[in-house]
Parts: structure tokens; C-alpha cells; sequence
């Protein structure tokens, strides 16, 4: 057995199911529900000396996610802002982006919803959306550029298609903003903890990523990475005191001082966690998903990437001997952990779906705009006798 798949003794959830489904939302470790048990049993019982320490305790805690965000795509931990979601790190980039009347912002018609969501909000203040079509389930750079014009101020779109696993050329999309002057805003929640992404190797403006699907953190945290030439130029959202530089002595001692006052000039910090909301947060979830993405970086990104590549492989290959639709692009360059399939409308899709489900084989049906069928989501912890029984499944019902 190797080292990845030796994980899956730390999901307990699979001892009773084919779990593939973490482009929906993925199973817990046991190492992250054991930090967050931790964590729960401090938060009981204050083993602190004062209150104050046990708060400051909790913050650190929480801390403690960001540089493990910034090892998983190779930033800075400045770079890192902690936040709820995908969404609400998405409507933090649409939001501090400083747009005018009349610019426009690119994204594809394979997008999922909440890549969209934050823009249509500013077609009130007369931003412009133009919706460029896929290419087969493609999306393509050059579909992009094509499309770029005078007023084009921004290229939105998920690094992974959510419908039917496509994998964009980050480079090639890195590249053209670069050279047109465009931001670039990703959403990475369908390929991070599954595929690489290296922040250094492809600049990226603003990246955010949920930790509930291939993170393995389903705990309600994820973040937001903002690179740090591209800080200045962004709105700030709405402050709160942690996002204030630290007073001399740090905010236990300042709190103890008899002449503070609330009014007066604050400095802000200059790093990413600026665009977090600057107050009391959530403990757990940031200690969850710490913990899982710690297991992902003793794991190797690199053979968790290898591994589920091997299972996409074996999945399209067993559905090709069965002359099963495959809807993903073949292409390995293009691909992730998610393999869709079509048995020919979505009424059968559905109902191959809930047969899966009814053997305990966990699966779901995607579309967007045409593009889509019966989703299978491969993970590191899945193994290949998961895929056979899936494969197996398939046949019965065919």
C-alpha cells in the first residue's frame, strides 16, 4: 500500500461507504477532529491564568491556519487572510477590486454560480459582464483574449470546473492578465488539495479556496490569498480591531491602560489578514482545517496529485471499455479528481446517481450550461478497488 492510500486510515467515515464526492464536500480526518476536540476542551475549561490569556490563547490558535495556507501554494503568510468560504472570499476580491462605470469583467459559462454572484451585485454601479463561451467544456485562454477589450478590467474563473472537472491553463490565463493589465481573481476550491498550484510559478492577484472539499476540513473556514504586490491597489473592507497593528506590549496589556481611547488614528496592519473582518472568529474551524492541510503536506502534494491521476486513469479507462460517455476532457494536462460521465440525458444521470447512492457508492450529478452528467470525485484516500466497485455498479446497470 502506498503512503497516500495509508491515509485512509485516518477517515473513519469510509469504513461504510465509496465516498466520491469531495467536489461536494469531503469527509473529515481524524487528526483534524482531534485538534478541534482539543481545541473545544481549552475553550471548556480555560487552563489559562486569566481570561485575557485565554483569549489571546484562542487567537493564536486560529493563527495557526495561515501559514499552513501559505505552504499549501507557496506564499507568504501575509499573503493569507482566513475566511468563512469560497463565497466569502470571492465577494472580498469583487469588493476591493476598485472598478468604475462602464469596466467590464470576463468569465466563462461554465462557471459555477458564486464565481458570478459578486459581479451581476455591481451591475448596479454599472459594472458589465461578458460571458465567454466553453469550447467543448474547455476554457480557454485564448477564448479569453478575444474577447478582452478597452474597458475589460477583470478574468474570473475557477482554476476546476465544478460540472465536469476541466483544468484551466493557470499559466496561459496568469500570463494574458499580466500582459493586458487585468486582475485575476480564482476561485481554487476544486483543485487545491488534489492538484499543486504554486503562487510563484503562476501569479495570481487574488486566490480563495473553501477548506470543506478536497481540503478535508468541512468546518466552515477556508482563505483568501492576496498577492502582495497587488495589496496596495485594493479597497479595504470593513475593519475591526485585530486588524489593527498590535500596540506595544499587545492588546492585553493596552487593555489595562487608563488613558486609551476609542477615537483616534489607528494603522492598519499591511498584510493580507487586513481583509479579514478583524474580530472574534472561528477557533474550530481554522484549527480543523490546520490540521488537514497538515496531513496533506506530510503526504506530498506532489504523489496525492500522482495517485488520483492513476484513479481518473483506471475510472475513464473502465468506462470506455463499457462505451460510456466520458465528459471530461481527455486530455491529463486538463484534468483534476473529478471524472464526469453521461449516460445520455440527465434523467438517466439521476437515476444512475441514486442507484450509486443506494449502494452506498457516493456520487452526484452536475450540469452548467449544457455541460455536465453523473460527477465522480477522486481523492487521495479513495483506492482503486473504490473505482472498480463503481465501474461495477455501472455495468449491472447497463
Amino acid at each position: 500500500m502506498n503512503t497516500v492510500l495509508h491515509a485512509r486510515q485516518d477517515f473513519p467515515g469510509l469504513a461504510d461507504k465509496v465516498f466520491l464526492d469531495a467536489a461536494c464536500v469531503s469527509l473529515a480526518p481524524q487528526p483534524a477532529v482531534e485538534a478541534i476536540r482539543k481545541f473545544l476542551e481549552i475553550a471548556m475549561m480555560c487552563p489559562s491564568d486569566s481570561s485575557t490569556d485565554h483569549h489571546i490563547l484562542m487567537d493564536k490558535m486560529r493563527a495557526g491556519a495561515r501559514p499552513a495556507c501559505a505552504r499549501l501554494i507557496n506564499a507568504h503568510e501575509d499573503e493569507i487572510a482566513l475566511v468563512e468560504s469560497t463565497t466569502h472570499g470571492l465577494a472580498l476580491a469583487a469588493n476591493a477590486i476598485p472598478l468604475e462605470r462602464g469596466d467590464r469583467v470576463l468569465i466563462s459559462d461554465l462557471e459555477f454560480l458564486q464565481v458570478a454572484v459578486p459581479w451581476t451585485q455591481k451591475k448596479r454601479q454599472g459594472i458589465e459582464i461578458d460571458v465567454v463561451p466553453n469550447y467543448r467544456g474547455e476554457v480557454r485562454a485564448e477564448a479569453f483574449a478575444d474577447r478582452i477589450n478597452a474597458r475589460t478590467r477583470v478574468i474570473a474563473l475557477s482554476s476546476v470546473q465544478w460540472s465536469n472537472g476541466y483544468r484551466c491553463d493557470l499559466s496561459a490565463f496568469s500570463r494574458l492578465c499580466h500582459e493586458r493589465g487585468l486582475w485575476l481573481v480564482v476561485d481554487a476550491t476544486q483543485q487545491l488539495g488534489a492538484i499543486p498550484i504554486d503562487v510563484n510559478v503562476t501569479p495570481i492577484d487574488l486566490l480563495t479556496c473553501g477548506g470543506h472539499k478536497w481540503l478535508n476540513a468541512p468546518f466552515g473556514c477556508g482563505f483568501l490569498y492576496i498577492k502582495r504586490e497587488s495589496l496596495p491597489r485594493l479597497q479595504p473592507p470593513l475593519a475591526g480591531y485585530l486588524s489593527l497593528e498590535n500596540p506595544e506590549g499587545g492588546w492585553g496589556e493596552y487593555f489595562q491602560t487608563p488613558d486609551i481611547a476609542p477615537v483616534r488614528d489607528y494603522r492598519f496592519i499591511d498584510a493580507a489578514r487586513r481583509f479579514e473582518h478583524g474580530g472574534t472568529a472561528n477557533y474550530p474551524g481554522a484549527v480543523g482545517m490546520a490540521a488537514s492541510l497538515d496531513l496533506i503536506q506530510a503526504l506530498g502534494q506532489e504523489e496525492i496529485c500522482d495517485h488520483i491521476m492513476q484513479l481518473t486513469e483506471h475510472l475513464i479507462a473502465g468506462l470506455d471499455a463499457m462505451q460510456v460517455e466520458v465528459v471530461t476532457p481527455r486530455d491529463t494536462r486538463s484534468r483534476s479528481g473529478i471524472v464526469t460521465f453521461s449516460l445520455g440525458d440527465a434523467r438517466e444521470n439521476v437515476k444512475m446517481m441514486k442507484r450509486l447512492q443506494q449502494k452506498r457508492i457516493l456520487v452526484a450529478v452536475r450540469y452548467t450550461s449544457n455541460v455536465g452528467g453523473v460527477r465522480v470525485s477522486c481523492h487521495f484516500y479513495n483506492s482503486f478497488e473504490d473505482v472498480d466497485r463503481l465501474l461495477a455498479e455501472v455495468k449491472a446497470a447497463l
